[in-house]
């Protein structure tokens, strides 16, 4: 098998699909959230959204694959919170598999049910909830929150790109999430801040997890990529919405830049892939200094 294609057969994007937009941390009055179910997925599908998750604090969602109760489809979901046995305190959002989780649990308890029922676990909040590197590390989440909306307005401690970039090189398969959890608290704007865009060949419970499984979206608070493909050379090639700085990093610190040139905005970057590099992923920033983040590019 030659170079190329042996990085075509490892490369993660399949954009063949359409994109679905949708947020995986959400809280409602079932827990510690203001508004009900029913005011939040309408607060959501009025914002062009195409599915969430209910991911309220111990409080399982599971749905059905009909979604006729909702304007927009739902996933199974649920936050855990609490200690692990080394006496470090976690946030995780389980999405699928939650379905035997109790209030009465401990998060351990909690974890290994869901992860028995083969739940997809993201790592949430690491800087805000003060987590190390170690912390996760030591779980081998399948997913962390690179940028959490909700975090970031009130702690302004919603960015984690540090402890997936350093996660990455232990784990170099560990996705990011842009979220919002949102709890729409009185004095607090509910904003849509973070979310995914998953490529995926309709809009169904199975077809969307099986794309976030797989790594097959993108993360953002503003930006858009189009496609993300592979070309001979190993040369990645990203089209994505006006934006002004475009970004390929990898371990250690590696990284390539392009930027607007003359104050022309970048829809479209080519990068050539180090051959050295455990990972690599895609970064692009707009005018306004949003941004958006692909998802280590091989498997």
């Amino acid at each position: 098998m030659n170079e190329l294609s042996s990085q075509e057969k490892r490369f993660r994007y399949d954009c063949a699909g359409k994109w679905y937009k949708g947020c995986v941390h959400i809280h409602t009055n079932l827990s510690d959230g203001r508004l009900t179910p029913d005011e939040v997925a309408s607060f959501y599908a009025q914002g062009g959204y195409d599915f969430i998750s209910f991911t309220d604090h111990r409080v399982p969602f599971v749905g059905d694959d009909s979604n006729k109760k909702w304007p927009l489809m739902v996933l199974d979901g649920i936050e855990l919170d609490g200690v692990d046995d080394h006496g470090s305190l976690y946030h995780m959002v389980c999405l699928g598999g939650v379905e035997n989780i109790t209030k009465e649990m401990k998060l351990m308890e909690a974890l290994e049910s869901a992860r028995s029922k083969g739940s997809f676990v993201i790592w949430a909040h690491p800087y805000a909830s003060g987590n190390t590197v170690e912390d996760g590390i030591r779980h081998m989440f399948d997913g962390v929150e690179i940028y959490n909306s909700s975090a970031d307005m009130v702690f302004g401690r919603g960015f984690s790109s540090y402890h997936w970039d350093a996660t990455l090189l232990r784990q170099p398969n560990i996705l990011a999430f842009a979220t919002d959890d949102s709890h729409f608290e009185k004095g607090a704007p509910a904003e849509k801040g973070g979310w995914i865009m998953v490529n995926a060949p309709e809009l169904s419970r199975k077809a969307i997890m099986n794309s976030i499984r797989k790594g097959n979206f993108y993360s953002s608070n503003g930006p858009a990529f189009k496609s993300i493909v592979i070309e001979e050379g190993n040369r990645i090639v990203a089209e994505m919405s006006p934006v002004v700085h475009t970004r390929l990093i990898g371990p250690w610190g590696g990284q390539k830049y392009k930027g607007a040139a003359d104050g022309e905005p970048v829809t479209q970057v080519r990068f050539r892939l180090p051959d050295d590099w455990a990972f690599a992923r895609i970064e692009i920033e707009d005018a306004n200094g949003k941004i958006a983040w692909s998802n280590p590019l091989f498997l």
